[in-house]
């Protein structure tokens, strides 16, 4: 059972999916629920949930500027439910750091699989045993027990799933790593798409000070996967 947060500000929507995920035959959820992105983000500073179903069309604040909001505070995994479909949207959503999304209709089948696969992604992650060593490539040092990475000397502001991208790689310095790999480890997916990745990679070059095209760090190889090892 998971605590679900859902912001929707349509009463119809809103009380079918607290209907719906309350009454899961399986594996039923505890669900509260708010219309406006204020009422969200008092929420989720006094309450704990596991997941939060976020729309985008909310009445006092778009919810892609309430999803940075959020993040500002928490790091609960958010899935994004929205009618929109615009890919530059969605990817500017997974930059500011959404977990998934759902475009509008879905069943309510369809977001309890994702609620499953979000929920399992991030308590393998909290359940694993991080290296109690610090990593270093190059002027790149990451501290997987802190969660704080920095580079030449000045801390990396970077979100939850940037800094277990960026840790995997460093743990790996100079090996290529499949992009299935990535998504088992990272993402605790046995298959997704690849613009996810493609997305948190792109934002961490920015946050690495590089391009794709002018890479320091983190090198792709096209059809194999990435590697991260030092500059030459």
């Amino acid at each position: 059972m998971a605590s679900v947060l859902v912001v929707e500000d349509d009463q119809f929507v809103r009380s079918a999916l607290i209907r719906h995920l309350t009454e899961l035959p399986t594996d039923p959820h505890t669900v509260r629920s708010v219309g406006t992105a204020l009422e969200a983000l008092r929420e989720v500073a006094h309450f704990r949930f596991d997941v939060v179903i976020l729309d985008l069309g909310l009445p006092d604040l778009d919810g892609a500027e309430a999803l940075k909001m959020l993040r500002g505070i928490t790091d609960v995994p958010v899935i994004i439910a929205t009618a929109r479909d615009d890919e530059a949207e969605i990817v500017r959503l997974l930059n500011d750091g959404a977990d998934d999304y759902l475009i509008k209709p879905f069943s309510v089948e369809h977001l309890s699989a994702r609620i499953s696969a979000v929920l399992r992604r991030s308590r393998a992650g909290a359940g694993e045993s991080p290296p109690d060593r610090v990593l270093r490539v190059g002027g790149l040092t990451v501290d997987p027990l802190r969660r704080q990475a920095e580079l030449d000397g000045a801390r990396l502001d970077l979100t939850r799933r940037e800094f277990d991208l960026l840790a995997f790689l460093a743990g790996r310095p100079g090996v290529v790593v499949a992009r299935k790999e990535l998504l088992a480890e990272v993402w605790q997916q046995s298959y997704g798409d690849d613009q996810t990745i493609d997305v948190h990679l792109s934002w961490l070059r920015r946050k690495l000070g590089e391009t794709a095209a002018r890479p320091r760090y983190l090198h792709t190889l096209r059809g194999v996967g990435v590697k991260l090892e030092p500059p030459r």
